[in-house]
């Protein structure tokens, strides 16, 4: 049964990632904000059904911010204000993770959850639009590429992790949060990061003179993407549910798939702003 699961997850992953793969280096950037778009409204219904919350009114809110999402990343510097935000909301979500299961009372609050989703999902579809334009990257730089890097990374992040977990694991990362995970699962990602990183200091023509920065970048984006797991996996066991959904076979939800984007996007945009505004 637990071989048939997880074949079932390897083939579904596999379709999943041949899929972005095209859709990121084949459609322009107006296409893929409205694809992406389609996915965080499916991960605003789960995340609505999470919550308890009507989803014909938490859809189109969520909606709503993805058409200001927009018009503001049109402005360059209103697009670093917001991800300025939203880097200092997964701040709040690191708290949130680190206090479990003593979370504050504010935390329950519907309407607090209602926004956090609003305010995470929201500016992870920001950054990865403006990523891939290109338009806060260097003259010539190719924003389609840094997208697919983006996502390989936390890729090749997820599935390191899960098979230096299953091999090696035994000291639990955050066991109120994530039972599965372990230290040794997380030392396997940044082993796994840092290669991908040096193969993206050579595939997006970084230069060595910022190689370093961009492999520390990198893994801070790993980190990240843990952030982004274990903050749905907070959401999950508040609600008491598994998992956000059952679209996936063998991954669960559109949640369940996308937790990790959502923190690590940001950062990763954000990030790339600072390194290439340094002069080394």
């Amino acid at each position: 049964m637990a071989n048939t699961s997880l074949r079932t997850r390897f083939a579904t992953g596999l379709i999943l990632i041949a899929l972005a793969t095209a859709l990121i280096l084949a459609l322009p950037t107006p296409l893929l904000a409205v694809l992406f778009g389609a996915v965080v409204l499916l991960g605003a219904s789960e995340w609505a059904a999470l919550i308890e919350m009507n989803r014909a009114v938490y859809v189109p809110l969520v909606g709503g911010g993805l058409a200001a999402g927009w018009l503001l990343v049109q402005d360059t510097g209103t697009t670093i204000g917001l991800l300025i935000v939203a880097v200092a909301v997964w701040m709040v979500g690191l708290f949130l993770v680190w206090r479990y299961p003593a979370l504050p009372p504010w935390w329950r609050i519907r309407s607090v959850q209602a926004l956090a989703g609003f305010l995470i999902l929201v500016p992870a579809w920001a950054a990865l639009v403006v990523l891939h334009s290109g338009r806060l990257l260097p003259e010539g730089s190719d924003g389609h590429h840094y997208t697919l890097f983006l996502m390989t990374l936390v890729w090749v992040a997820d599935s390191a992790a899960f098979f230096a977990g299953r091999r090696f694991g035994k000291r639990r990362l955050a066991p109120h949060v994530s039972p599965a995970k372990t230290i040794e699962g997380l030392l396997g990602a940044v082993f796994a990061t840092v290669l991908a990183a040096l193969v993206g200091v050579w595939w997006l023509s970084i230069g060595m003179e910022r190689g370093g920065m961009f492999v520390v970048l990198c893994v801070l984006t790993l980190l990240s993407s843990v952030l982004g797991d274990l903050m749905e996996s907070v959401l999950k066991r508040t609600q008491g549910a598994k998992d956000s959904g059952t679209l996936l076979p063998g991954h669960g939800g559109v949640l369940d798939r996308i937790d990790s984007l959502t923190a690590a996007s940001p950062v990763f945009v954000l990030g790339l702003v600072v390194l290439w505004s340094w002069t080394p």
